[in-house]
């Protein structure tokens, strides 16, 4: 069944955050989050780490690091995603062992994906998969591309990028392991508990039965 990956917005106030996310966890079915932050000091990255991780680990939701390698082994996190600018998946695995998370974005190339998840990748993110603001220099991704690699391949798959609970049918239909959103839940205008409570209710309607 399709799960949802939650990302953080890139910009956010962390003392509000750290109020919103346990009701936005404690509504849906979360598999992790991804803190994703941009242009911020490693002070910044630090603070959200110690101040959201705890809030995810008390409900057995992994956290998941974007690009910063050195946090996620600091830290302890569960894992890291790396983007097509980061170190490469053997680097990032000979730093943070064989047991922790890592994902990859491999925006719309099953080659690229091949690759990582033949090298050992936990997950291979594609993207974007529908217009969106946070991933506008990725190619968009045919819906082909996830159906393709669910029936064909075990690695697991993230659909990232514009996914809404508008639109999420036909990536939860396949089967598609994970979809990724950030503007659906922090940017809903009913708030971010009804923005995840409304993608959750999409998944539910057209989750793929065996």
């Amino acid at each position: 069944m399709t799960r949802i990956y939650l990302i953080t917005p890139p910009e956010f106030d962390l003392p509000r955050m750290a109020q919103q996310l346990p009701a936005v966890l404690d509504a849906a079915d979360v598999a992790c989050v991804q803190l994703r932050l941009k242009d911020k000091t490693t002070d910044e990255w630090e603070a959200a780490i110690e101040t959201l991780m705890p809030i995810c680990w008390s409900r057995d939701i992994a956290f998941i690091i974007n690009d910063r390698t050195d946090l996620a082994k600091r830290f302890n996190a569960d894992g890291v995603h790396l983007g097509k600018n980061d170190m490469t998946y053997p680097m990032a695995r000979s730093i943070l062992g064989k047991d922790k998370i890592i994902g990859v974005s491999c925006y719309a190339s099953k080659d690229t994906a091949m690759d990582v998840a033949e090298e050992g990748a936990d997950y291979v993110a594609f993207g974007a998969a529908f217009p969106s603001t946070t991933k506008e220099e990725a190619p968009p991704v045919p819906l082909s591309v996830f159906e393709d690699w669910v029936i064909a391949v075990k690695t697991p798959c993230v659909a990232i990028g514009g996914i809404t609970a508008g639109n999420c049918a036909p990536l939860v239909q396949i089967g598609v392991e994970f979809v990724a959103v950030i503007g659906q839940v922090w940017n809903h205008e009913g708030g971010a508990v009804a923005g995840i409570k409304e993608l959750q209710k999409a998944i539910d309607i057209h989750k793929k039965t065996a």
